[in-house]
């Protein structure tokens, strides 16, 4: 994905001098755009690749079986911002999952750079503080109001007894639920969890708010190094408004095949 190559994401119909900025403005929010109409809005395909050519095939193979796209922080560290670029630029939307987590100053800033860039989603640590949170929150609407900033709570691939060792007495949902009261009293306007949580996150948090969960397999398929995983079509039933896949899509013998199959469960 070099900047001299613009269209090198398949799909492009954008021009080369349209604003990234421009772009997610013009788009609807994630969080209010009605995902249950379509549901390719509630599919993110995670592109946990090391390079821009892994990523462009992944693309390409699904082709317009999914139009959002996560980059974390290993195709991040790889290639940099031009990744992001370069999908928002081909029309997709993107999740960036960089989990900041640093002081308010800092993370704002961050956070700043990244609505420059025209993501639609990012992910910051629950765990950061409330200032960090409101911190985040703020300078995303001050650049992009309709930037969708998700607090990320527990990660799915810890338990009970991990949260315990790092200090943390009590349940899992207990901690995801301080967590996420936390993060959207602090302007966030969004959740990442597992979908294990998600239906308590609705009965007490109430539906005006994103919840996005990875740790989600189709059945039948490995759970890698996830602890709580479910299925994609009970972790919508659970409440969650967006589910991460990966390597079940990006690894199999027919991408798009694999995203539809999904779909199907999810509509």
């Amino acid at each position: 994905m070099q900047t001299t190559l613009p269209h090198l994401i398949p799909g492009s119909d954008l021009s080369h001098s349209a604003s990234p900025k421009a772009t997610s403005r013009e788009t609807d929010s994630l969080g209010s755009d009605s995902p249950e109409n379509d549901p390719r809005k509630k599919l993110i395909v995670a592109l946990d690749v090391s390079t821009a050519a892994a990523a462009r095939k992944i693309v390409a193979a699904i082709g317009d079986s999914a139009s959002i796209y996560k980059v974390g922080m290993q195709l991040y560290t790889a290639e940099g911002p031009q990744v992001v670029r370069d999908l928002v630029a081909s029309g997709r939307r993107v999740f960036l999952d960089l989990k900041y987590h640093d002081i308010p100053t800092t993370v704002a800033a961050a956070v700043h750079e990244a609505a420059q860039l025209g993501v639609s989603m990012l992910t910051v640590h629950a765990s950061g503080s409330g200032k960090m949170l409101r911190a985040a929150a703020d300078a995303a609407r001050a650049t992009n109001p309709a930037l969708i900033v998700l607090g990320v709570t527990v990660l799915t691939s810890l338990d009970e007894n991990d949260l315990e060792k790092i200090g943390i007495r009590g349940t899992v949902q207990d901690e995801v639920l301080r967590l996420a009261s936390l993060a959207l009293a602090n302007g966030c306007t969004g959740i990442v969890t597992s979908a294990r949580e998600a239906s308590r996150l609705r009965t007490e948090l109430g539906h005006d708010f994103a919840i996005v969960t990875p740790g989600v397999r189709p059945a039948g398929t490995g759970h890698g190094d996830q602890v709580r995983v479910v299925t994609p079509a009970e972790a919508i039933v659970a409440g969650a408004s967006h589910i991460v896949v990966g390597r079940p899509i990006t690894e199999a013998a027919d991408p798009a095949a694999e995203a539809r199959a999904i779909l199907a469960q999810i509509g």
